[in-house]
C-alpha cells in the first residue's frame, strides 16, 4: 500500500501553488512537509485529502486514481486540516460519537480511540473548555476514529506549548508505528 503523486501542479489564477510535485510515499512511514509559508504544503495536503478537486497530474493510492475513486480513497483517509474545525459547545464524547457515527462506527472502535488519543479523562467535559493542545487530540481523534490507512496533519502542533508540542509530537510518533 502505498500513496503515489505524479506531476501534481495547481494553480490559483496565474500563481502557481504547486509545479510537478512527484512523490512515492510506502506505508507506514511518517513523513513532514517543510518550507515556507505560502510554498504549497497545505494546498497539496487539501488535494490528497480530496478537499481540492481541480489539478492537474495523478494521484494514486494503491492502485486507485484519486480523481475516480475519491470516495472510497477518502473513506481510508484521515484528515486533520490546520484549523481544527470543532464544535465547541459539545462534549468531547458526544462529537467523536458525532463523527463515529458519520462513519457508522462501532462502540468499541470510539472507546479505543478516546483512550488511544489520551482524552479518557476529559470525555465528558465542553470542548470549549479544554486547552489547545486537548482540543488537537479531539482533532486528531476526529481523524483516526475510522482507524484510516492515510493520516494527514496539517501542522498539528501550531500554538501548543512546549509540554504540549512535545505531547502531541510522541502521540504522533506512537500512531506512526501502527
Amino acid at each position: 500500500m502505498h500513496l503515489q503523486l505524479k506531476k501534481v501542479s495547481k494553480n490559483y489564477g496565474k500563481v502557481k501553488a504547486l509545479q510537478d510535485i512527484s512523490l512515492d510515499l510506502p506505508k507506514a512511514e511518517i513523513i513532514g512537509l517543510l518550507g515556507p509559508n505560502g510554498a504549497g504544503k497545505t494546498t497539496l495536503m487539501k488535494i490528497v485529502a480530496g478537499y481540492i478537486s481541480n489539478w492537474e497530474g495523478d494521484i494514486s493510492w494503491n492502485g486507485l486514481d484519486l480523481k475516480k475513486d475519491l470516495k472510497t480513497i477518502q473513506g481510508k483517509m484521515g484528515y486533520l486540516p490546520e484549523n481544527n474545525p470543532l464544535y465547541l459547545e459539545m462534549y468531547v464524547k458526544e462529537y467523536l460519537q458525532f463523527v463515529a457515527n458519520l462513519y457508522q462506527i462501532k462502540s468499541s472502535n470510539f472507546s479505543e480511540t478516546i483512550e488511544k488519543t489520551g482524552l479518557s479523562q476529559f470525555q465528558n467535559q465542553k470542548i470549549e473548555t479544554l486547552s489547545k493542545g486537548y482540543r488537537q487530540r479531539v482533532g486528531l481523534a476526529a481523524a483516526l476514529i475510522h482507524n484510516p490507512d492515510i493520516l494527514i496533519l496539517d501542522e498539528p502542533t501550531t500554538g501548543l506549548d512546549p509540554n504540549q508540542l512535545v505531547e502531541i509530537r510522541k502521540l504522533i510518533l506512537d500512531l506512526g508505528k501502527e
